[in-house]
């Protein structure tokens, strides 16, 4: 599965593939990369559920997650296991990578950002909140974000030191795991000391300061599997914040502009 992914991802930088316009008269363009479909001794009347199965390249499987429809007649969402995704026809010889826009009355709307978004929000209202490290003010929130975080990360200790004023704001911020240089680092040791601790917010405010935890790292803790939702959830720095909708929001942004973003300015 990963010598298929590195291969794609390597052809896509390379840029081995044609270019078309996915609209018009957008100047938005998609690569074209072609593909095989192995055989399958089922014939499944449902076209998705084929490509799901029989999806290849170079005669190789690829690591098909889900497959579902698009508003475009023969055009199918191919979403990998490794959270990327890309456009498919029917057969599977070619592929479309990059965004789907509809051309509405009132503008172009990325589709394709809009099921991601939607994918992120449903997979975080899986996680629950006894995973989580929470920093929520006295009143009940008007709105909660979801922040991936690194005790390394200089902009997750400056977006933390606001933690105050955007409760004061109403956001209540939950915060998941991203150590940044993966699971083998002092900041994932760091995090599982955080989630391992008796008072989580306080140890979480340590690790911002740079001070030392007293807790030990080997509790049963989600620190791993966070890091890997992240990276599924498209996730590549921190903070990465989150808003409701599963929009991603990368990188540290002030109380003022987030609550301009939630809508909260206009109450």
């Amino acid at each position: 599965m990963l010598n298929i992914t590195h291969e794609v991802e390597l052809m896509m930088r390379q840029r081995r593939f044609v270019t078309l316009p996915l609209l018009t008269p957008s100047s938005m363009l998609a690569c074209l990369l072609t593909a095989s479909l192995l055989p399958s001794a089922a014939q499944a009347d449902d076209v998705a559920d084929r490509l799901a199965e029989s999806l290849s390249v170079n005669g190789q499987s690829m690591p098909v997650e889900a497959v579902t429809e698009t508003p475009m007649d023969g055009v199918y969402h191919v979403r990998l296991e490794n959270g990327e995704s890309f456009y498919s026809n029917a057969d599977g010889s070619h592929f479309l990578v990059g965004d789907l826009y509809e051309n509405a009355p009132d503008g172009l709307v990325n589709l394709t950002e809009q099921e991601q978004n939607q994918e992120r929000a449903d997979a975080l209202s899986a996680v629950p909140e006894s995973e989580l490290v929470i920093f929520r003010g006295a009143d009940e929130p008007k709105a909660t974000v979801t922040v991936f975080t690194d005790p390394t990360c200089p902009y997750c200790a400056r977006l933390h030191d606001t933690i105050p004023e955007l409760n004061e704001r109403g956001i209540a911020v939950h915060y998941m795991a991203f150590p940044r240089a993966g699971m083998g680092s002092q900041a994932a040791t760091t995090l599982q000391q955080v989630w391992c601790s008796d008072n989580r917010s306080e140890a979480m405010t340590q690790a911002k300061e740079g001070e030392a935890i007293s807790s030990a790292a080997d509790c049963d803790n989600p620190v791993a599997g966070q890091y890997d939702l992240g990276k599924a959830l498209g996730v590549q720095g921190t903070p990465a914040i989150i808003l409701p909708n599963g929009q991603l929001v990368p990188g540290f942004v002030p109380p003022e502009r987030l609550s301009a973003m939630l809508g909260l300015d206009d109450e």
